[in-house]
Formats: structure tokens, C-alpha cells, sequence
């Protein structure tokens, strides 16, 4: 089985962000780590191995310019046998649309039998990717997976969280699955994964090899950002003394009135 784990490389946590203001996006261009949701679905596929045994392979998946390649050393480091890296500047500036569209197409080169995903992105939240890469693959996708059961003879068994608890949900493959943080903590690399990841193979694909046929980048993006501004600074806190619990509450309540919440 071939189990490809899509990964994001984002801005370090501990480094400062900001927005260019000419183009409206994050810049990426300082010291970048494995989105720590999808550290979550590399751990995933990594279990599935070993439950699996060796004729089970994880590739690791990214869309990122060449200069964040080593980030991915990370993931190879913790088990992941190869990577896969679609890499082009045509491809800066798209939206969740043509980001899923483009990574699609790369994984069809790549072949797969699983898809694993984070469900979010540490940068943009959106959680929009994955539902949308497996509508583009023609795959089914299950959502907030916390538990694969079963998985063979074309089929898989998992366990999906809801607010209420989980339910169990089957379905055919090749499939795509977003993980939950219940899966289990991810690993640490070892010494002699980190050693072992130096020598790993981590192979580049541009659009012209994914076969691409419509616009990409800003040009095909359909979300446009027109302007940015910084949030308001938080309002002193305003402190009310009380002389007994009657008297605070009714603090609180013409609190809550003025601002028109009760």
C-alpha cells in the first residue's frame, strides 16, 4: 500500500509573522516548520506501517518553494521512506481552489492508495484543502478521523469524531482522510532518523510535469484580499468594586445592557 501524507511547510512558530502590504500575503520567506497539525497524519501513516507491514510505503507530499526543502528532513526523519516536492513560481498566490486543483494533479502522477491530511493549517485556518483535493482526486474523503480500525482488500474502517463522541464510518479506496490530534502524539526523530533522513530521496515536480491545463497562482485564484489592517488594541480593563454579590451582579447586568447583549 502506498500511504502519501500531504504536508505544509509554514512560517516558524517562534519567529515573528507579518503581511507584505504590496502583495497581501504572509511572507514565507524566513525559517519554516512541518505544519503541526499534519505532524499528526505522518504519526498516522506511520502506525498504519507498521501495522501493515513493509510492503507499506509513506511518501510525504508538499507544495512549497525549493528553498523550504530541507524543512521536509523532518518528516523523513520520523519514518517517512521519500518525499515528493511540486515546486514552481507560477504557483504563488493561489487560493484554496487552485492550491487543491494543483496538488491533485501531482498526486495523480505520484499514485497513491491513502491520503493522509492535517485539517488545518497552522497559517490559514481555512481547513478548506483537503475536502476540496479529494473532490478534485474523485476520492471519498473522511473527515476527522481519530482512529483507522480496518484497512485492506479495498476497504477501510475508522472511527470519525463528533461533538457527541464518534461515529464509525467505512468506505472504498484509494481514499483521503484528515486526522485528528487523537491519534496519537507524534514521534520524536531519532538520532539515527535523523542520519538516516540525509540520505532519503526527495523528488522535484514543477507544473509543466503535472500536466496543468488552466490558470494558476494569483490568476486563477478566486479569493481576492483588498485590504489589510491591524486589529484594534485591546480597551483598558475596567474594574468594579462591589460591596456585596447583589451589587456586582447588578454591575454585570447594566454592563451587558449598555452594550445592547441581554
Amino acid at each position: 500500500m502506498k500511504i502519501v501524507v500531504t504536508v505544509k511547510l509554514v512560517p516558524d512558530p517562534n519567529a515573528a509573522r507579518r503581511i507584505d502590504p504590496a502583495t497581501k500575503r504572509l511572507v514565507r520567506g524566513g525559517e519554516t516548520a512541518l505544519n503541526p497539525f499534519d505532524e499528526y497524519a505522518i504519526e498516522a501513516a506511520l502506525q498504519l506501517k507498521e501495522r501493515l507491514g513493509a510492503d507499506t510505503t509513506v511518501t510525504v507530499f508538499t507544495m512549497a518553494t525549493e528553498s523550504m526543502k530541507e524543512s521536509l528532513r523532518k518528516a523523513l526523519a520520523m519514518g517517512a521512506d521519500d518525499a515528493v516536492m511540486l515546486s514552481d513560481p507560477t504557483l504563488e498566490g493561489g487560493d484554496v481552489s487552485v492550491t487543491s486543483y494543483v496538488m491533485a494533479q501531482a498526486l495523480k502522477k505520484t499514485g497513491f492508495d491513502l491520503i493522509l491530511s492535517g485539517a488545518l493549517s497552522d497559517d490559514g485556518n481555512t481547513g478548506g484543502v483537503p475536502g476540496a483535493l479529494a473532490e478534485y482526486l474523485g476520492v471519498p474523503g473522511l473527515t476527522n478521523v481519530r482512529k483507522i480500525e480496518e484497512i485492506g482488500n479495498g476497504r477501510m474502517k475508522a472511527q470519525r469524531e463528533t461533538d457527541s463522541g464518534y461515529q464509525v464510518v467505512s468506505g472504498p479506496l484509494p481514499a483521503l482522510v484528515t486526522v485528528t490530534m487523537a491519534v496519537g502524539e507524534p514521534r520524536y526523530a531519532s538520532l539515527k532518523g535523523i542520519m538516516g533522513a540525509k540520505k532519503k530521496t526527495i523528488s522535484m515536480l514543477s507544473a509543466a510535469d503535472c500536466g496543468i491545463d488552466r490558470p494558476v497562482g494569483t490568476d486563477g485564484a478566486k479569493l481576492e484580499v483588498v485590504a489589510i489592517a491591524a486589529p484594534k488594541a485591546r480597551e483598558k480593563a475596567k474594574i468594579v468594586e462591589a460591596a456585596d454579590g447583589a451589587t456586582g451582579a447588578q454591575a454585570i447586568f447594566d454592563f451587558l445592557r449598555e452594550r445592547k447583549l441581554v
